[in-house]
């Protein structure tokens, strides 16, 4: 369990909220970066699996740089050269030239409030002002996470600005399904889209979408992640699988976008989301960060399956997704949801 020490970088205490549902799950979330701690699954042997990673104490979340379990915004994922609009609205760099998940302060590093809370949810708000980060327009947002009795969690972002403006958010959880012992790469995935995006090593797309048959992006059938893990050039180039999916579903969620598997077939996860692509995430550069228990978690240790919008978006309107320009007469909503059955 999460172990409450000293305070959050604004001085205020860690507000930590418990969901359960009937099945005896468990889930955790923190205010500060609206983030999902744990989801303590019981299986059918009588023990209890956390299906995510996870740091010992609220404030050990403030020494990594994995983004672990947050809310991801305004922008998840990378824009190109840290600008907007053909370079006519600079953004705050992060990682070089470019921007990735929301900036050096993005939504993760900030505290949001609890709106309201109970035995099954907990919704959270925060306000972004015009500038934030760069990005232009005051942006109010909100997620809500519910926890149902057939052991999934929902999640629901919701957002409105006063300006034109990108939006994408997303929960940046990490998966191992065989509480956290082992290579995640054991792992049986399952990823229902034909097409996925090339990136350079920056992760910026370097070509337009390519279909996964006959390459080691083909997940359509389920397989061990690690059985063509590093056979191509478009995983050399970042270590791994970091790339995005468009989904076959395509904004439908009422059917699901990927399954995963623990390496002993006992936990399952299944992901459904309204956004049009999934980012699949091998946990290529998790060394380092402070693990739950003690010392810390190595490469490919999770994997994240993040909702929302092809990387940099806001400046490729031709690809074939919905646009992720959010305008002042509009509500932006997505719904993703995590359901963890034991097997």
């Amino acid at each position: 369990m999460l172990t409450p020490n000293s305070h959050a970088p604004d001085g205020q205490p860690w507000r930590i909220t418990v969901l359960r549902n009937r099945n005896g799950m468990v889930a955790t979330f923190m205010d500060w970066g609206a983030t999902w701690l744990s989801a303590r699954v019981p299986m059918k042997d009588g023990s209890v699996r956390d299906a995510l990673l996870g740091c010992t104490t609220p404030s050990d979340y403030l020494h990594q740089s994995a983004y672990l379990g947050a809310t991801i915004g305004r922008y998840a994922n990378r824009i190109a050269n840290a600008t907007l609009c053909e370079g006519k609205l600079p953004l705050v760099a992060n990682q070089g030239v470019h921007q990735l998940h929301g900036g050096p302060e993005g939504f993760d590093k900030r505290r949001w409030q609890i709106v309201s809370q109970s035995e099954s949810e907990v919704h959270y708000h925060i306000d972004s002002p015009d500038g934030d980060q760069g990005f232009p327009g005051n942006l109010l947002a909100s997620v809500r996470y519910h926890l149902d009795d057939d052991n999934t969690v929902s999640i629901t972002y919701q957002a409105t600005v006063d300006r034109p403006c990108p939006v994408n958010l997303t929960n940046h959880a990490y998966f191992n399904l065989d509480a956290h012992q082992g290579d995640a790469r054991q792992h049986r995935l399952q990823l229902l889209a034909n097409r996925y995006l090339p990136v350079d090593s920056n992760g910026i797309p370097r070509a337009g979408l390519k279909n996964v048959e006959q390459t080691s992006f083909d997940f359509r059938q389920p397989h061990c992640v690690a059985e063509r893990f590093l056979q191509d050039e478009d995983q050399l180039a970042v270590k791994g699988y970091d790339h995005a999916f468009l989904l076959d579903a395509r904004g439908d969620d009422s059917q699901p976008a990927a399954q995963l598997w623990s390496a002993d077939n006992k936990l399952r996860l299944t992901v459904a989301t309204s956004a049009p692509a999934l980012q699949f995430y091998a946990g290529n550069y998790l060394n380092g960060t402070p693990a739950r228990g003690q010392g810390n978690y190595a490469d490919y240790q999770g994997i994240a399956l993040e909702s929302g919008f092809l990387p940099d978006s806001p400046n490729r309107a031709d690809w074939p997704q919905p646009d992720c320009w959010l305008h002042p007469d509009e509500t932006w909503r997505s719904v993703t949801r995590y359901t963890l059955t034991a097997c």
